[in-house]
C-alpha cells in the first residue's frame, strides 16, 4: 500500500520532472559502478607507471627512427678517406646505441683472427651465446663484441671477441654492425 502511494506520487509529476529524475539515477548508477569497479581492478599508480614506461619507449623508437631515416641506405663510417656515407661524431654516437646486429658477415670477418672462437662457432653449428653493441664514453668510440662457447655440443670451452666497430650497415628500416676491428 506505501509503495502504491509513492509510485502514484512519481506518476502524477511531470513528464520533464520525471525524465530529469531517470537520467539523475542513471548517472548515479553509472558512477557508482565505474566507482566499484575501480577499486577492484583500477592499478592506480601501477597504470600510471605502466603508461609512462610505454611513452617513454614509444618516444626512443621515434627517435630511432628518425635517425635510421635520416641515413642513405648502404655502409656508412665515421673516418675520413672512404666512398661511403661519413657521419658525424653526434650521428655515429646515435647509431651506435641503437644498433643492436651483428650479421653473420661481421662475425666471420672478426673470427679470422680469433681461430678458438671460429671452430667453437663452427662446431656449435653457427650459435652465438650472446652480442653487445654498446658506446664508450670515455674513448668515444663504439664497441661491438660476442660470445661463442660449445656448451651445446658437449664442449666446455667460451671464446669472447670484441673490439671497436669501423663501419655500420644501414639498410633504411635498421642498422648493423658491419665491420669489427678486433686486432
Amino acid at each position: 500500500m506505501l509503495e502504491n502511494k509513492y509510485l502514484n506520487k512519481i506518476k502524477e509529476l511531470p513528464e520533464p520532472a520525471r525524465q530529469l529524475g531517470g537520467l539523475v539515477s542513471i548517472t548515479v548508477f553509472v558512477i557508482l559502478s565505474f566507482a566499484i569497479l575501480n577499486i577492484y581492478w583500477g592499478g592506480g599508480d601501477e597504470l600510471i607507471r605502466k603508461m609512462k614506461i610505454e611513452e617513454e619507449r614509444i618516444e626512443k623508437e621515434r627517435k630511432v627512427n628518425e635517425v635510421i631515416s635520416s641515413l642513405p641506405s648502404g655502409i656508412v663510417v665515421f673516418y675520413d678517406g672512404t666512398d661511403h656515407y661519413r657521419l658525424s661524431k653526434e650521428q655515429y654516437q646515435a647509431v651506435c646505441n641503437i644498433t643492436k646486429l651483428i650479421p653473420q658477415r661481421a662475425i666471420m670477418a672478426a673470427h679470422f683472427l680469433n681461430y678458438k672462437a671460429y671452430e667453437l662457432y663452427t662446431i656449435n653449428g653457427n650459435k652465438i651465446d650472446d652480442t653487445f653493441v654498446k658506446w664508450d664514453q670515455e674513448k668515444s668510440k663504439c664497441f661491438a663484441g660476442y660470445t661463442v662457447s660449445g656448451s651445446n655440443v658437449g664442449i666446455n670451452e667460451t671464446a669472447n671477441v670484441s673490439g671497436e666497430v669501423l663501419s655500420f650497415l644501414s639498410t633504411g628500416i635498421d642498422t648493423r654492425v658491419y665491420f669489427i676491428k678486433n686486432f
